[in-house]
């Protein structure tokens, strides 16, 4: 009997009137998404886009921000977030699959969730949209993302024996390998620069969890006074990448949301430290903030932090520049960055 290939992957596309991206990789289900974003946007220009947390939404209210034009007459994205804590309320699953049958040509529904239960809804989902599973690739796969990932994104070139290296030493963990891809890439002087094995044993080897840590911990603690004179050490005396201590807020603020949503699941603080890479203080000091602020508030202050990361990429904002003309505006920025965290850490 011959073998059935795997089902291709098909990304999702502004021509998707459903999308549900699923899986353990949160990495992978933010990258489609803002993909998927920037996709409609050039399509239709302004989109109007909502956003629910399915733990705790009604099905009406889904079907009548779905159903109902928007003020501006644009284009809707609505997004719902634990879609599986969704699907499994009283009448939810078969009233989405009848949506999904017939969805609404002037919005785009977006489903997300760690854990998720296939059935009649994939099916006719992929009829128009798709389905995509997003889970941690293998070490194999890894090397290959790291590779392409450092000349698309980085504009460096990353050496097969430096992209296993890092790999061995931070595991398929795509977050982070990106955040490791772009503390490589800034210590190179000019774009196009090769990443050699000797810089990730230098760059990532030695201290990169307390690098990370230097800026995590007051805002953490929700200690403005301690934030601020943090960053004004780090940036001001020990001459730290401005691009660095700002990879460093994204990935405290990708850690806990990725706590939050795993305690919202049921899972024990305890058992967060090897899913998320937590070492040392930060494996009890991150599941308690997430558990704290709960998955609403984590993944509100991810997206404020990813949009502000995307606004001085893209020319909507200074870009963080440690030049010397810039750096008194670039350390208010990252003052600013740091104080907001820490605020909303500690209220």
């Amino acid at each position: 009997m011959a073998r059935r290939s795997p089902a291709k992957l098909v990304p999702p596309s502004a021509g998707m009137p459903v999308v549900v991206l699923h899986g353990p990789e949160g990495f992978l289900i933010e990258e489609y998404t803002r993909r998927l974003v920037t996709d409609l946007e050039e399509r239709h220009g302004t989109i109007e886009q909502f956003s629910f947390d399915g733990a705790s939404c009604a099905l009406s209210s889904i079907l009548d921000e779905l159903r109902s034009y928007g003020l501006m007459q644009s284009h809707k994205l609505v997004v719902i977030d634990n879609a599986g804590e969704f699907m499994k309320g009283s009448g939810h699953r078969p009233a989405m699959e009848r949506y999904a049958s017939d969805p609404m040509p002037e919005a785009t529904l977006l489903m997300r969730s760690r854990e998720w239960r296939p059935g009649n809804f994939d099916k006719a989902v992929k009829a128009t949209g798709t389905v995509v599973k997003c889970e941690a690739p293998s070490d194999a796969d890894a090397i290959r993302w790291c590779v392409a990932r450092a000349a698309k994104q980085y504009d460096s070139k990353l050496v097969d024996a430096a992209a296993r290296l890092l790999v061995e030493r931070i595991g398929p963990v795509l977050s982070r390998l990106d955040t490791e891809l772009g503390k490589l890439a800034s210590s190179i002087d000019d774009g196009g620069g090769v990443i050699t094995r000797d810089a990730v044993v230098e760059l990532v080897g030695l201290g990169r969890e307390e690098q990370a840590w230097l800026i995590q911990e007051p805002i953490l603690k929700g200690d403005r006074r301690a934030t601020v004179q943090t960053v004004q050490s780090l940036y001001d005396v020990s001459r730290a990448p401005s691009v660095l201590m700002m990879w460093a807020c994204l990935d405290l603020a990708r850690k806990l949301h990725e706590a939050a949503i795993l305690l919202g699941e049921g899972r024990s603080a305890s058992a967060l430290a090897k899913p998320l890479q937590l070492w040392g203080a930060s494996a009890r000091s991150i599941p308690d903030a997430a558990g704290r602020l709960g998955s609403r508030s984590t993944g509100s202050l991810l997206n404020w932090l990813l949009e502000l990361d995307r606004r001085t990429k893209t020319g909507r904002m200074p870009a963080l520049s440690d030049a010397p003309a810039s750096r008194e505006a670039t350390r208010r920025t990252l003052e600013c960055v740091a104080v907001q965290m820490a605020d909303r850490l500690g209220t």
